[in-house]
């Protein structure tokens, strides 16, 4: 039998502030809760102390995967951007990421690809990130 995933909340805000800055977690949370009440807490409760809580991969091996989707995805640069904010958390480099990005190309197509690159730009530029 498959164990069911956790649903922690308090695991999911320890996770949470460990990938994000508080003031992203406030300004995304408040947004969500001010247009449907409660689901910023099934997202910290699911997703952060859910999915994230499962073993075998590590934060940065879930930051990848997450560019990826993003970019595949295409039209959400809010949150691509915070993610690419929350890999340099994990510990990657703004070249590590953009790398991810042109591995991606032949799978998410070049327009996508150069739209996830400039995110990568603006970060470094808003973070000061030397090359």
């Amino acid at each position: 039998m498959v164990e069911p995933l956790p649903f922690d909340p308090v695991a999911g805000t320890a996770t949470l502030a460990e990938l994000q800055d508080a003031a992203t977690t406030r300004a995304w949370r408040t947004t969500v809760d001010a247009t449907a009440p409660g689901f910023d807490e099934w997202i910290v409760g699911a997703v952060f102390g859910g999915t994230y809580q499962r073993g075998d991969l590590s934060l940065r091996d879930r930051q990848l995967l997450t560019l990826g989707a993003l970019a595949a995805l295409g039209g959400v640069d809010p949150q691509l951007e915070g993610h690419v904010v929350t890999c340099l958390r994990v510990g990657m480099t703004t070249d590590e990421v953009a790398e991810a990005f042109v591995h991606l190309a032949p799978y998410v197509g070049l327009p996508r690809t150069l739209a996830a690159l400039r995110t990568v730009a603006a970060v470094r530029d808003n973070t000061g990130e030397a090359r």
